[in-house]
């Protein structure tokens, strides 16, 4: 029997294609999502792509009551815990939205699987725990700081769930560090489409490829860097997304907790992504320099190494390869030749007794929009 697997936020940008790694990988996964920065098209588009019928509850990670009520309807094996806010900007703007979100949700969660008897946890971190590192590439064994109130949030949720291993027995934990995710589903039904401006560069490069915006604004172009913009470690998310269900097989198989870099393990510069994008779309793409911006660093890109020793870990795809996926999803889905959420719909007049799994596809998506969703047997468990 394959394990059952929750994985929270798995219809944002990481998670939907770490649900489509999981599926392929023989797991059965529930997705809890509160779709707070990710579209409600999602789980119908993940059921395209598996052929799998999807799982989804329209939940907040920090309402324990119904996290509960989740647990107790599904069986599971391990949590995927990616349910978060990530943008720097935003978190310096308002820190207390990313303590609520970041911190106080992942204390419910964990609280919830104790609950439940479910004892390992793979923990989406971020490369901001390691703060201005101090040599390149970074390894997981360099001082770890912050420069942002997203970057504390993570590393304050690290140490969580690392007293948490040492003082339950049992208890497995994976964190994963990754940097820039980047790129998109090669069948261009998924990829990074943030209701909110996360500051992410790629999308912001697609919207100006796109002409949805007139320019993009690079926030620093004097750094010691051989072009003065910022240096990142993009990792395609696809790569990103099968690291995630190595990590999540060596706590089932081996319950040996274990926190390891996701990276590349190669910088890029903001005009490097700027001119391959440019290259694969063939758009001229404006920017302009601006001031650096708070909380940024001027270069940052991993020591992946011990991600291969332990995980057997290693990204493929190049950046031309995260380009050209991004670019055929931005094409599909701003042409709209797979999107499926234009179909009208009339709610009925007692919506508790739809039935959401016998609904066509796209009228089920519609219906996310009427009542709290969920699919498949467990309509009505919240």
């Amino acid at each position: 029997m394959s394990a059952t697997i929750l994985l929270t936020g798995g219809a944002g940008f990481i998670g939907s294609h770490t649900y489509v790694a999981l599926v392929n990988a023989g797991y059965d996964v529930v997705i809890v999502d509160n779709f707070s920065n990710s579209d409600l098209c999602v789980p119908d588009q993940l059921e395209l792509i598996t052929g799998c019928p999807v799982t989804a509850y329209r939940a907040d990670v920090s309402d324990a009551a119904a996290m509960d009520r989740i647990f107790a309807t599904h069986d599971f094996d391990a949590v995927i815990h990616f349910a978060a806010k990530k943008s720097v900007p935003q978190s310096l703007a308002r820190p207390q939205n990313f303590f609520d979100s970041n911190t106080t949700a992942l204390l419910t969660l964990m609280r919830v699987m104790e609950r439940h008897a479910v004892d390992a946890i793979v923990y989406s971190s971020s490369a901001t725990v390691y703060g201005k590192p101090e040599a390149l590439p970074i390894p997981e064994h360099a001082p770890l700081s912050y420069t942002n109130p997203y970057g504390l949030s993570k590393l304050i949720g690290e140490q969580f769930l690392n007293q948490k291993a040492r003082g339950k027995p049992g208890w497995a934990v994976g964190i994963l560090r990754y940097f820039n995710p980047a790129g998109a589903h090669p069948s261009g039904l998924i990829g990074e489409g943030p209701l909110s401006d996360g500051g992410n560069l790629m999308p912001l490069v697609a919207k100006v490829a796109m002409r949805q915006l007139p320019c993009i604004d690079i926030y620093g172009h004097d750094y010691g860097t051989p072009d003065g913009t910022g240096i990142r470690d993009y990792i395609h998310v696809c790569d990103l997304a099968e690291g995630h269900v190595l990590s999540l097989g060596r706590l089932l198989q081996r319950r040996r907790s274990h926190t390891v870099n996701l990276g590349k393990g190669q910088g890029y510069s903001v005009l490097d992504v700027i001119k391959t994008y440019e290259a694969i779309s063939g758009q001229r793409i404006p920017y302009r320099l601006r001031p650096r911006r708070a909380g940024d660093v001027a270069a940052s890109f991993a020591d992946p190494s011990l991600a291969e020793g332990v995980l057997g870990f290693r990204a493929q795809r190049d950046l031309a390869e995260m380009c050209r996926s991004s670019w055929a999803w931005e094409m599909e889905r701003h042409q709209g030749q797979k999107r499926i959420c234009a179909v009208p719909f009339k709610a009925p007049a007692h919506r508790s007794e739809v039935q959401i799994d016998q609904m066509p596809l796209a009228l089920r998506t519609q219906q996310i929009w009427q009542v709290p969703w969920h699919k498949k047997s467990a309509q009505g468990a919240l």
